[in-house]
């Protein structure tokens, strides 16, 4: 055994108390424990390890089930399954497995882009969209109750591409109730542009009949907003409405406000202008009608009856500058509107068309 240097070998024997302090055996174990608690402290670090790599597994793992494969979100990948589908003649799984991955609890930001997934796939894998249940309908549906407006608003676009599939449009108007509320109460541009769009590629039923009246009024301020894509909507939607004899007089008593010509004038686009004008239309002809006629109604001063047709209206003068618009289907279209107001709708009773009061008569 190794010497001990003299210096050491004096503490090793006695302390300050009399009792040995250290012995050479002692020193002897030294290397030996030091080995010991490195072996303790790799089994640890050995333990830990495997401890960390197990839970990153488990979470890998579930990652893998509740997230969305990430080239989903590109529309590049859905186009390219939609082209293999048609070669292989099989289906992708694509759309099973956003539906699946929907179930899973998801923030509001994975939520939205897993149904802004959905909605392509239903597009681009229609064979694989008409395999769906009106389970998977129900649950895009229970996203218009997320308390984050974008899920509501990808549910919607969600919603509508399914309404391209007949057998679904049953479940899909189960929520027209709900939709409406969500337009007539959250003035938000994209969820009206949403809603409107579904509402424009689906009848409403009947039973919706009674909470369209109560939401007139807000369907009226969105078409006198401040957005093209939505006033757009929204009057592709009304004159659909104007067609129903229970809601005409309800849309022509709706109040609007005094500039509501303006939607008439020249200036406004195309697309706009070119809707406004059918709506005007299906008015004409709606109040026109025997049925309507047959009922003396009163309206508002301020209702769209009375903007549009009534004695101190200037709709004439807006018709008469539209006949000369550079587009040919404004021009068109402004043309009926003006025959609809000359000539009433019940054609079959009067063989032609007689003088009626109409303010195109003081214009001639």
């Amino acid at each position: 055994m190794m010497d001990l240097p003299r210096d050491s070998a004096k503490l090793c024997k006695s302390s300050g108390s009399g009792r040995p302090l250290l012995g050479a055996s002692g020193m002897c174990c030294i290397p030996q424990r030091l080995g010991q608690m490195d072996i303790c402290k790799g089994v640890v670090s050995l333990a830990t390890a495997a401890g960390a790599i197990y839970l990153l597994y488990k979470a890998i793992r579930a990652g893998i089930r509740c997230q969305p494969p990430l080239c989903s979100a590109s529309p590049i990948c859905v186009a390219r399954l939609a082209i293999e589908r048609e070669q292989r003649g099989r289906d992708s799984g694509e759309l099973r497995r956003l539906l699946n991955s929907l179930e899973c609890k998801q923030d509001e930001y994975a939520k939205s882009m897993i149904l802004h997934s959905i909605t392509r796939c239903v597009y681009l894998l229609e064979s694989e969209a008409s395999t769906c249940t009106n389970d998977d309908i129900m649950l895009v549906g229970s996203m218009l109750d997320d308390k984050d407006n974008s899920v509501k608003i990808q549910a919607l676009n969600t919603l509508k591409a399914f309404s391209g599939i007949r057998k679904f449009r049953l479940k899909i108007q189960e929520h027209s109730i709900k939709v409406l509320e969500l337009i007539s109460t959250i003035w938000d541009s994209e969820l009206h542009i949403a809603g409107l769009r579904l509402f424009n590629n689906l009848p409403l039923p009947d039973f919706a009949h009674p909470q369209l009246r109560r939401v007139m009024p807000a369907l009226m301020e969105i078409l006198q907003s401040d957005y093209i894509l939505a006033q757009v909507q929204a009057a592709q939607l009304l004159s659909n409405l104007a067609q129903k004899n229970d809601l005409l007089y309800d849309i022509l008593n709706c109040q609007v406000h005094s500039n509501f010509l303006n939607l008439f004038q020249s200036a406004q686009p195309g697309s706009l202008l070119h809707e406004v004008l059918v709506f005007a239309e299906r008015l004409s002809e709606g109040r026109s009608s025997p049925h309507y006629r047959a009922v003396k109604w009163h309206y508002n001063e301020q209702s769209v009856h009375e903007a549009l047709f009534g004695d101190d209206s200037r709709l004439a003068d807006r018709l008469l500058a539209l006949v000369i618009h550079p587009e040919e289907d404004i021009q068109i279209q402004a043309c009926k509107v003006i025959v609809s107001l000359q000539c009433p709708q019940d054609v079959g009773v009067r063989p032609s068309c007689p003088p009626s009061h109409s303010c195109f008569n003081n214009a001639e």
